[in-house]
C-alpha cells in the first residue's frame, strides 16, 4: 500500500507544536469561505472533497494549513465549473499588482 504525502505516520518528524496562536486574517477568511461554500444553503462543497483536494496536493508539504484548505477550494470550485483557471490567475494577477 502506498502513502500519500500527507501519511506520516512512523517517519521522523520532530515535535508537534501544540502552542495555540490567534488566527490571523487570511486564516479566518479562508475558514469562513469553506464553511460558506459547505453550508446547507450553498452544498458546493462536501468535507470529504475538501480532504480529497488537500491530500492530493503536490506541493502539500510546502503549504500551511490553510494555504491547503484554499488550494483545495479552489480545485474543487474549478472541478464543477464554478471557477475557471484563468478567472482565479487573472484576479491574482490583479492583486499582486495592486499589492506592489
Amino acid at each position: 500500500m502506498m502513502s500519500g504525502v500527507h501519511d506520516m505516520g512512523g517517519l521522523p518528524a520532530g515535535p508537534v507544536d501544540r502552542s495555540e496562536h490567534e488566527n490571523s486574517f487570511f486564516e479566518k477568511r479562508v475558514d469562513a469561505m469553506a464553511r460558506l461554500l459547505s453550508d446547507q444553503k450553498r452544498r458546493l462543497i462536501r468535507v470529504d472533497e475538501l480532504r480529497r483536494g488537500i491530500e492530493s496536493l503536490p506541493e502539500y508539504k510546502h503549504l500551511t494549513y490553510y494555504e491547503r484548505w484554499l488550494r483545495s477550494v479552489e480545485i474543487l470550485l474549478r472541478e464543477k465549473g464554478v471557477l475557471k483557471a484563468e478567472e482565479v490567475a487573472a484576479r491574482v494577477e490583479e492583486i499582486q499588482n495592486r499589492e506592489c
